[in-house]
């Protein structure tokens, strides 16, 4: 995952973060990234921003490699590395002013808690930026151009997860945990949940 991060889906990062940061408009204050992989959002969003990241996953191994990356990039002042679920998040009520996570929610075993959790640590006027994208699609072609000579099945599974954009599961498990004010931003590139309190 980190090689293919550094690599085929690079270009894809900084896209994302200045998407978020114009998008959601919070560029100061506290930011989670759920599900952070090797770090590549986190690290972006730092750049492009004076917020104070934390970078979360389950996987020690992943917060192994994050920590390498983050250190590289000299980011280890700005992204604070954390263990966590997003089903049980170690934050406090209303405590956090922007949620990021490209990816992971696929992987969630229960999106119902996820949301309810998510949306519980989110502070007052904070915003989320919750899905999977490519950034543009003129970027989301040359990644799947590119994953398509490293893995024959890739586009098929990328193509079965981004079906969850058209279906009804996010906006029922939204509704599900007591979100209200919410988009659903859907483009040739990919989709993303903006959670608004």
């Amino acid at each position: 995952m980190n090689a293919i991060a550094k690599g085929p889906f690079a270009p894809i990062y900084p896209v994302i973060a200045g998407q978020i940061r114009d998008i959601c408009g919070i560029t100061c204050g506290s930011c989670i990234d759920i599900g952070c992989g090797p770090a590549h959002l986190s690290m972006a969003v730092a750049k492009v921003s004076e917020l104070a990241i934390d970078a979360v996953d389950t996987s020690p191994d992943m917060l192994l490699l994050a920590r390498e990356n983050i250190g590289d990039a000299g980011l280890s002042e700005r992204i604070r590395l954390v263990n966590g679920d997003v089903h049980v998040l170690p934050y406090e009520d209303s405590s956090i002013d922007l949620i990021i996570s490209r990816g992971s929610l696929f992987f969630w075993n229960d999106l119902d808690k996820a949301f309810s959790e998510i949306y519980r640590v989110l502070g007052v006027n904070g915003r989320t930026f919750i899905g999977g994208g490519f950034g543009t699609p003129a970027l989301k072609e040359s990644i799947f151009h590119q994953m398509r000579s490293i893995d024959t099945d890739w586009e098929k599974n990328a193509e079965e997860r981004l079906k969850l954009q058209q279906s009804d599961v996010i906006p029922k498990a939204l509704d599900a945990a007591g979100v209200t004010a919410y988009d659903i931003r859907r483009d040739l590139a990919g989709f993303w949940i903006v959670m608004r309190k």
